[in-house]
């Protein structure tokens, strides 16, 4: 017979493999499902329920990547730039709808466009308190801001765990902030994990000495 202890302990095992393998099915069968919507778009003689008999899903995938690649496309020349202002202007003039796509549009160019610098390194600051240290990422300091601080700072957002959508954004000297030689994915997955896994090549973060010269 097996032990208390064994079974506990094959228990816990087959949880860690099972656990990640269907949240993981789970969230791409979410995805596929909310992307299969864009087939809504296709008249109905295109669907596949009318000229095979049954839905098959994963085609909304294949019509939304060619959606956002088109668009994409359309974006990138002058035309599309008119068109996109256009619809830009459009939005701007509704009440409560053009607060929304702003301050969605402003955090969407921050993550995605390759010409930010926001997100771009990784950074330990003090907080919350004096004697901590916490991972954080740098950001912008906004023009405005940087013009009433009396020295050098930097912006910094640092997530909550284990969602790092949420966090807390302040400034701090530059002097105060440490940056690591650690990438953001890596930094992502301490946060999300706490601490309990780590990157694949190891990402230690090597900076005790800095940091004993940075009262």
């Amino acid at each position: 017979m097996f032990k208390k202890t064994s079974i506990k302990s094959y228990l816990i095992t087959g949880l860690l493999v099972w656990v990640p393998l269907v949240i993981t099915l789970w969230v791409l069968d979410l995805l596929v499902g909310i992307m299969d919507y864009s087939l809504q778009l296709l008249p109905q003689a295109f669907l596949t329920e009318n000229w095979l008999g049954v839905h098959v899903p994963g085609l909304g995938v294949i019509l939304t990547l060619v959606i956002v690649f088109s668009t994409g496309v359309l974006a990138a020349n002058i035309l599309g730039q008119r068109l996109v202002l256009f619809w830009e202007a459009l939005l701007a003039r509704i009440p409560i709808v053009n607060t929304i796509y702003n301050s969605v549009k402003q955090v969407s160019d921050t993550l995605f466009s390759g010409t930010g610098h926001a997100f771009r390194k990784v950074l330990l600051v003090r907080y919350p308190h004096p004697q901590a240290w916490s991972l954080a990422f740098q950001t912008n300091v906004p023009v405005e801001v940087a013009a009433k601080l009396p020295e050098d700072y930097v912006a910094v957002f640092i997530p909550t765990t284990p969602s790092p959508v949420n966090g807390f954004y302040f400034y701090v000297r530059r002097e105060d902030a440490i940056e690591i030689d650690m990438s953001v994915d890596a930094a992502f997955k301490y946060i999300v994990s706490m601490g309990v896994v780590a990157p694949a090549n190891g990402g230690s973060i090597v900076v005790s000495a800095e940091i004993k010269n940075n009262p």
